[in-house]
């Protein structure tokens, strides 16, 4: 048994031996500034990442670092408030620790949020958009190193990261609610500075719809050990250069609050009729 795998077969067991119950299968990742969504399920159980063996730990502001369980418009779940990311300094590879550990645990579902800035002048602040594809910009690819095949292949096919039930799922959610979502490509840089006016111009050229500086690790281990992945980008700002003033992580929480109760319908009607 690897270094690797020893890690998250530990990480499952002290999840598990919380858990009363049936373990959920589907996984919701909250992102900057959304994790209110808690207050919007019936919770049973809340486990701090801290008391989770070998799980990485979250520093940022805006990512609570607790692991809820519970339900959601009648769907169970297990909720991350609060995700870790590559410019915090965690290692590329224990970047992959939280979703094989799901995955250990027997999830099959990976629903991920994230705060992004837009680089469409149509798209703008408090918009939400579904992910359609992603370009990973970051340099940072948790499948680097040492592959096992019972994870997954070496070399793991990515024409369909998000998948496509899962996109008209949301997107159907949206319709009954009427809310309006965009769709489009997440592009994810790796941080933690904002991107320059330059970099959002070449950004748009290179076919982005939005900006951001995660998600995509996370797409990538799920997709490899045969998850299925969803992801929703709440519009905290336009890209530098394409609004006035600076952009600032406290205007990505405080859009992210006005955002959450919007994002938290149409979750909760996407859990309600998920498939």
């Amino acid at each position: 048994m690897s270094e690797l795998t020893a890690k998250i077969a530990a990480s499952a067991k002290t999840i598990a031996d919380r858990i009363d119950g049936d373990i959920p299968k589907t996984v919701l990742v909250l992102g900057s500034g959304l994790g209110s969504f808690v207050e919007s399920m019936t919770v049973n159980e809340v486990i701090d990442y801290s008391d989770i063996e070998h799980f990485p730990q979250p520093t940022v502001q805006g990512h609570e670092g607790k692991l809820i369980i519970g339900e959601a418009g009648g769907t169970p779940l297990i909720c991350m408030q609060g995700r870790m990311h590559a410019y915090e300094g965690h290692a590329p590879r224990d970047l992959a620790i939280t979703v094989r550990t799901f995955k250990a645990l027997g999830c099959e579902n990976l629903i991920l949020t994230n705060a992004a800035g837009s680089v469409r002048n149509d798209m703008g602040p408090g918009s939400l958009m579904v992910i359609q594809d992603h370009i990973n910009w970051c340099g940072v690819n948790p499948l680097i190193g040492a592959n096992d095949e019972r994870d997954g292949p070496r070399f793991p096919d990515m024409t369909q990261a998000y998948d496509l039930e899962l996109q008209q799922q949301l997107h159907s959610a949206a319709k009954r609610i009427n809310k309006s979502l965009f769709e489009g490509v997440y592009l994810m840089a790796i941080g933690p500075n904002f991107e320059t006016p330059a970099e959002i111009k070449m950004f748009r050229t290179l076919g982005a719809d939005a900006v951001g500086m995660s998600t995509v690790p996370e797409c990538l281990v799920a997709n490899h050990c045969g998850m299925r992945v969803a992801g929703v980008s709440m519009i905290s700002n336009f890209g530098a250069g394409m609004g006035d003033g600076k952009i600032t992580h406290d205007e990505t929480l405080s859009e992210g609050a006005k955002a959450a109760g919007q994002l938290s319908e149409v979750l909760i009607d996407f859990f309600a009729h998920m498939e």
